[in-house]
């Protein structure tokens, strides 16, 4: 299984691995910029590409495309939620979630690409606002994640970067997997 898939079984055990290879992912890059750019880096991502191959998984039992944008908007809406806990209240906790059961009782597989980057592009300008004003304390400010412990702002913005560099490798992948017939279906 791979440091990314980030399962809620055992999440607490994995949660220290997963946010280091994500922020692996990020580098030294400027997480700001890294955040600015995904709303025009999605469209361009799947461009040309039907719905049916929006829809169509890299193989059987993994996600497709499709189910990677509706991520993303969820994650953006979480991002939000926790931002915004963090900047409110005193080291308020921050749940976690299991985007596995989301993407499966949420319906990802019916969810409408075209609605998904939309509703993403919305939430990250209005997040964006929010954390380009933070005064420099702001960003200090933690939350207590309940399977990784202190996260402070400025963390966040740089996990929630390196989020959108995985996604994007992961798009470009079942991009590639669905046009060369490789799903084996």
């Amino acid at each position: 299984m791979s440091v990314f898939t980030n399962p809620a079984t055992g999440a607490a055990e994995n949660a220290a691995a997963y946010a280091k290879a994500v922020l692996e992912l990020l580098g030294d890059r400027e997480p700001i910029a890294v955040l600015r750019e995904m709303p025009s880096a999605l469209p361009r991502a799947i461009e040309g590409l039907s719905l049916q191959q929006l829809r169509h998984p890299e193989r059987p039992g993994k996600w497709s495309i499709g189910h990677v944008l509706q991520h993303l908007a969820d994650s953006e809406i979480v991002w939000a939620w926790r931002m915004r806990l963090i900047l409110s209240q005193d080291r308020p906790p921050l749940t976690g979630y299991d985007q596995d059961l989301w993407a499966e009782r949420l319906h990802y597989e019916e969810a409408d690409p075209s609605d998904a980057l939309e509703l993403f592009s919305v939430l990250r300008r209005a997040n964006l606002r929010l954390v380009e004003r933070a005064a420099p304390g702001d960003l200090n400010r933690v939350g207590v994640h309940v399977e990784r412990g202190d996260e402070s702002l400025a963390h966040l913005r740089r996990l929630y970067a390196g989020h959108d560099l995985l996604h994007l490798r992961q798009i470009d992948r079942v991009r590639r997997a669905v046009a060369s017939g490789q799903d084996r279906r």
